[in-house]
């Protein structure tokens, strides 16, 4: 699931929708993931959905870190694509 909101807000103010997106998604055994952007920053979310739903978040990954973060989440994504 990705969810993108405008360069102007937080990336973070789409945790709420994001989490609701994947507590609904009908594959409950596989683990759901989330790509957050405002364009600017990324945020990646997994979701297990159990009795009590476990979900973890990465670190914030920026276009303005050193290094452009842009390679990392591509390199996080290919990973997420290549699972069974």
């Amino acid at each position: 699931m990705i969810e993108s909101k405008r360069t102007r807000f937080s990336v973070q103010s789409a945790i709420p929708q994001a989490l609701a997106y994947l507590l609904a998604k009908p594959q409950l055994e596989k683990p759901g993931f989330a790509l957050l952007t405002n364009g600017g920053e990324f945020l990646l979310i997994k979701l297990q959905k159990q009795k009590t739903p476990v979900y973890d978040f990465s670190s914030t990954f920026s276009l303005l870190n050193p290094g452009n973060d842009l390679y990392k989440i591509l390199s996080i994504l290919k990973k997420i694509g290549q699972m069974p």
